[in-house]
């Protein structure tokens, strides 16, 4: 719930930010709420420098581009539309691990999941009505947006997953070197950021639930699913996320879709799912050989 209506809250936001300027305020935030989980847990921020390097990576990547460019899309299409897109993350991140970063192995199933995902990413952007237009952009920019999650999350499992800190630590981390990224890119771009004593009540409250809900606190809570229940059934919010945009953007912003769209994003979903093995697969035996995963939050 907290992630799928984070779009709406981007929605509301890039009304009067700049969409840096409204990444760099989440992430700010974000990063001050998991330094306060982090206090309370009594964890601690990496130490290693190497560590830090690929968080560089990472925060770029993972936070600071993709935020961004959500920001840029919603500008130019509805909030439950970059909700959709934000479900191709797994079909992108597939042939990133096996082709680039060679930490997964491409199998016949997945190949199959991987060629429905973007057949339902074809319908969802109607390239049969031609190509081109503000609302053709945005959707291309939250494609990239989840094309940057792609790359993050195989570097992040190659890379990172195996020190010793926590996902907590690490996550706060992140966003602290994201924070840093933004704050100096931020004003080249766009200026200074705005004060927020000049900003509406509402945007001020968008900012605040992007950064301490959706960057920090849901972040916290997924890695307790993880840890519960297991990494495969955490992974399901990735299906969930589209279905809470479309419903707070409806519902909320009174936002309506072509046909082909809601069509698509089901194309794409079944093809995240095949290319998963969510399809007829067995529960796991034991939850604690799932839970030892490295986790892939879906952080938006």
């Amino acid at each position: 719930m907290i992630w799928g209506s984070s779009f709406l809250f981007i929605k509301v936001g890039v009304a009067e930010l700049h969409p840096l300027h409204l990444t760099l305020y989440r992430v700010a935030t974000g990063a001050v709420t998991l330094l306060v989980v982090l206090a309370v847990l009594r964890d601690r921020l990496p130490r290693e420098p190497r560590v830090w390097a690929h968080l560089v990576v990472v925060a770029a990547f993972g936070v600071a581009l993709p935020f961004t460019l959500f920001g840029f899309g919603e500008q130019r299409v509805e909030s439950m539309l970059a909700g959709i897109w934000n479900a191709t993350t797994p079909l992108i991140v597939l042939p990133l691990a096996v082709l680039v970063f060679r930490t997964e192995r491409l199998t016949v199933r997945r190949a199959i999941g991987l060629g429905l995902g973007f057949a339902g990413v074809l319908v969802v952007l109607g390239v049969w009505e031609g190509v081109g237009g503000s609302h053709f952009t945005g959707q291309l920019m939250c494609l990239g947006a989840a094309a940057c999650y792609g790359v993050a999350i195989p570097y992040q499992k190659k890379f990172i997953a195996g020190s010793s800190y926590s996902g907590l630590s690490l996550s706060a981390a992140q966003l602290l070197v994201a924070t840093a990224q933004l704050a100096v890119v931020a004003p080249l771009v766009a200026g200074a950021p705005p004060v927020p004593t000049g900003l509406s009540a509402k945007v001020v409250a968008s900012v605040l639930a992007l950064g301490a809900l959706g960057t920090g606190l849901a972040f916290v809570i997924n890695l307790r699913n993880i840890r519960v229940a297991g990494a495969s059934t955490a992974s399901t919010v990735t299906y969930l996320i589209p279905v809470f945009a479309v419903l707070v953007g409806a519902v909320v912003l009174g936002e309506r879709m072509n046909w082909h769209q809601p069509v698509g994003a089901l194309v794409v979903l079944l093809g995240v799912a095949v290319a998963q093995g969510m399809l007829g697969r067995r529960r796991p035996a034991s939850v604690p050989a799932a839970a030892t995963r490295p986790a892939v939050p879906a952080g938006r």
